[in-house]
């Protein structure tokens, strides 16, 4: 049995600033009251690709946006089945939370439980009026009937495969997305 992971770049940086652009545009025309708005990135894919959202936001609209920053790990169903201590990053929300109009970001929507512990962890801030989803990608194989409202890209996947936001700020030489397999 071989240990080779086949890699294959399904989208580059190019494609990664379209989606993030569309995904700004795409927030205006859905949410008329920006003044309510708020980004809100899961750690730390999703909060990278937060930042790089609102900085679009507010060159559009020429006015800052509120950006806040989830850490969902003491939230997740699989805490206990972990291995190894998991890592406790940073959640900066400093707005409230109650009756905004939120979007929640993440890089890539698989089970859905990511989805589920970043709705339990917000909620733990306030009651917002409305969460909407963006994701750059929709790899299919739900166990939640989660489903995004702003969608980079949709691909089909198998449960061997491996889908990842490779970024800059994560320290990569440039940003992709690649799905590999073990072969």
């Amino acid at each position: 049995m071989s240990d080779t992971v086949k890699q294959q770049v399904i989208m580059n940086a190019r494609d990664l600033d379209r989606i993030l652009s569309r995904f700004a545009y795409e927030i205006l025309e859905r949410f008329p009251d920006r003044s309510n708005l708020a980004i809100v990135g899961i750690q730390t894919g999703g909060a990278h690709l937060a930042r790089r959202l609102v900085s679009k936001l507010e060159t559009l609209e020429k006015r800052p946006f509120d950006l806040g920053i989830l850490d969902i790990t003491l939230y997740r169903d699989d805490l206990a089945l972990a291995k190894n201590q998991p890592i406790v990053r940073k959640t900066d929300i400093p707005f409230k939370v109650s009756q905004k109009e939120i979007v929640l970001v993440d890089d890539v929507l698989y089970t859905g439980r990511t989805v589920r512990a970043a709705l339990d962890a917000l909620i733990d801030f306030g009651r917002p009026r409305f969460i909407a989803l963006a994701v750059i990608v929709d790899r299919g194989l739900r166990e939640f009937p989660i489903r995004p409202d702003f969608i980079g890209k949709t691909i089909q996947t198998v449960p061997e495969e491996t889908v990842r936001v490779k970024l800059t700020e994560e320290g990569e030489p440039r940003d992709t997305v690649v799905i590999s397999r073990r072969a």
